[in-house]
């Protein structure tokens, strides 16, 4: 027998991970991993709390939390207490048993977002896939429209996935060139404009989605009374109202939910990254009744949605939400955040958005661009993450503390000199 070749990344010549440097790991991935991200040259190797620590032992203060997956932490005692706690019993069934870990998940989380059911999956982007079939169905089902001619109305500079039905109504080129054709049935108006918004729907339309805050966008925040004007007009129109929460929700804006800014509460709730905690994929779709109603077995699945593992998890969020203090923290930190932002306007940042722990930081371009100073800062210690040319994103996790949070707005003032 021939004996098998052994190439240089062969697992007979190459180190164990704890062995390798950052720049081998990073060298390492180049031939093996698809190029659909272009990550800092930083390697986590470990975490607690607000702080990472890369494999040569460099800690740093993690102001990113996986794009809000991170909501309260890395590796919440709570939270890994309750998957340690499910690991030992059960970890999946499928949807073709019930378990006993669901019923208390769909309850919690029903309750918490006061709305009626749940439709649980995995990742933010398949609950926003079944957000717009369970609209589809609806609007065929409930509203009567032909089949085959339901329309969803989203706004320009959204992001909700990257899926190909997803990316079709996308208007970032990035994201849609070379993925067509495209899934026909979306409409397109700008963000924050009711007027567009009202002239877009008509008797096809089936649901207006879109993110109470634009995450990806850089945190644009819309002006007050918008999204209880949508909520207005889809209930005059008679279409649904899908707020994607999946960036804003579970804590991050000061609210459960950012629409809850405007005492607005929407016919569809989608939600997942920090629903998971940081410890596996956990998404949902939460709606009134009368809207996940219209499904009938077999008519959409996920063989891991709801499964035990993501349930107890998902439950530990939940409880974590109940008591009302990562809201609340993020309340009292968003005025530290904003503050020393505001400090920082004409002193290498031209302006920003926040809203609770969450901003969008457009910084002077003649100091650099948005990924330049993400560097610099990991230099000093800081994870961040840009968008959009000179624009960096602070999403802290709900955990971090007022002195940990001011020495950041510092690192950032000292970086922009």
């Amino acid at each position: 027998m021939t004996a098998p070749v052994r190439t240089q990344g062969s697992p007979e010549t190459r180190g164990s991970p704890e062995t390798r440097g950052s720049q081998e790991l990073i060298r390492a991935e180049e031939p093996v991993l698809a190029h659909n991200y272009h990550p800092l040259p930083v390697v986590v190797a470990r975490a607690e709390g607000t702080w990472v620590e890369d494999v040569e032992g460099r800690r740093y203060l993690d102001l990113l939390a996986g794009y809000s997956a991170l909501n309260f932490g890395h590796r919440h005692p709570a939270l890994v207490e309750a998957a340690h706690r499910q690991l030992d019993r059960l970890t999946l069934t499928s949807r073709a048993f019930h378990h006993d870990r669901l019923a208390e998940f769909a309850e919690r989380l029903a309750a918490l977002t006061g709305l009626d059911m749940v439709l649980p999956m995995n990742t933010g982007a398949e609950a926003v896939e079944s957000a717009v079939k369970v609209a589809r169905k609806w609007a065929y089902d409930v509203k009567g429209v032909p089949d085959g001619r339901a329309t969803i109305v989203v706004a320009a500079d959204n992001f909700h996935g990257r899926t190909t039905t997803i990316v079709s109504f996308s208007t970032d080129e990035t994201a849609r060139q070379g993925f067509g054709p495209f899934t026909p049935g979306f409409r397109i108006v700008p963000y924050n404009d009711l007027t567009a918004l009202e002239a877009a729907v008509d008797e096809t339309t089936a649901a207006v989605l879109i993110e109470p805050i634009q995450g990806e966008a850089g945190v644009i925040i819309p002006d007050d009374g918008y999204l209880t004007g949508v909520r207005e007009l889809t209930r005059r129109k008679g279409c649904l109202f899908i707020a994607d929460e999946i960036q804003s929700g579970l804590g991050r804006t000061g609210g459960t939910l950012a629409v809850e800014h405007e005492s607005v509460v929407p016919d569809v709730v989608l939600l997942g990254k920090a629903l998971g905690g940081g410890i596996v994929p956990v998404s949902a779709v939460v709606a009134r009744r009368e809207v996940l109603a219209v499904l009938r077995p077999g008519e959409h699945g996920s063989t891991f949605g709801g499964n035990p593992l993501a349930a107890a998890v998902g439950t530990a969020v939940v409880e974590l939400l109940e008591t009302g203090e990562f809201q609340q923290r993020a309340t009292e930190l968003g005025a530290t955040l904003r503050d020393g932002l505001t400090e920082l306007v004409g002193k290498g940042v031209v302006g920003f958005r926040s809203r609770g722990l969450w901003a969008g930081v457009d910084i002077d371009p003649a100091l650099g661009t948005g990924r330049e100073v993400s560097e610099r800062l990991m230099r000093e210690g800081v994870l961040v993450k840009d968008t959009h040319g000179s624009t960096i994103r602070l999403a802290p996790p709900l955990t971090i503390t007022s002195e940990e949070l001011v020495e950041a707005l510092a690192t950032l003032e000292r970086v922009l000199r």
